[in-house]
């Protein structure tokens, strides 16, 4: 589970309630939330295909759990491979699948050992890398609609509230809860917005960026091994990919 999202979950609802003090139950109203939940998930079934909102739930799930392999251990498991394959030969990697668990990884060490040509390889990999990015990129853009619709149907809430309140400004008594819906939905929807869609999008774009950019080490390493590098030049490779200051953390 990822500690940091909910830490920012808990500090941004928790400070907020806590700001609101003996007057929570003010904030609790039922039909502004069904305004902005509704209306949000309406657009979003009009906006997106099926096929991408049935997936919604496991978009929503990768932001709270996320496997992500270390890149210094990639690296390292890249070169011993590099290694063994100059030790050794091509063939002394063919049961990668039952050491590895990286299905990219294994694919691409399956190709080397087929004998595929390199420029193959490249190809197929990149290709694979590309439509990654590109559901993750639907995934992150679904969220980040939703986080532009919640606002806005905050203040659909609110034209109805005043509406309501409009009508029946003889009647006291009715203009405290459509003031309220007025009020309420705009704050249901701004709160949506920048505390849930808005940051789950950042936080599935940062997560893809993490992911392509292991993907792209394991190519490199890939290719790497498919030419016959030595491992202190597929190390000097993999290492082009990170900051200075991680690179000596690897290498030293």
């Amino acid at each position: 589970m990822d500690i940091g999202t909910i830490i920012g979950l808990f500090l941004a609802f928790g400070l907020i309630i806590l700001g609101m003090g003996a007057f929570v139950g003010a904030f609790i109203n039922f039909p502004s939330l069904l305004i902005v939940i509704g209306g949000t998930l309406g657009a979003i079934f009009i906006f997106f295909p099926m096929d991408q909102i049935v997936g919604l739930g496991g978009i929503v799930k990768n932001v709270f759990f996320a496997k992500t392999q270390q890149v210094s251990t990639l690296i390292a498991t890249i070169i011993d491979y590099a290694g063994r394959a100059r030790r050794e030969g091509i063939l002394s990697l063919q049961n990668v699948s039952n050491e590895v668990d990286n299905a990219f990884f294994v694919k691409g060490i399956g190709l080397v050992v087929d004998g595929v040509e390199e420029s193959v390889i490249d190809e197929i990999l990149s290709t694979e890398i590309d439509f990654l990015e590109e559901r993750h990129k639907n995934g992150a853009d679904m969220l980040t609609s939703m986080g532009a619709l919640a606002p806005a149907f905050g203040m659909i809430g609110t034209l109805i509230g005043l509406v309501i309140m409009l009508q029946n400004l003889a009647d006291t008594s009715a203009i405290g809860p459509a003031m309220a819906v007025a009020l309420i939905t705009t704050f249901y929807g701004a709160l949506l917005a920048n505390v849930v869609f808005i940051p789950f999008a950042g936080k599935l774009r940062a997560r893809s960026s993490q992911e392509v950019l292991l993907m792209r080490i394991t190519m490199e390493g890939v290719l790497a091994i498919s030419q016959g590098n030595n491992p202190r030049v597929v190390e000097q490779k993999l290492n082009s990919f990170l900051a200075p200051k991680l690179r000596g953390s690897l290498t030293g």
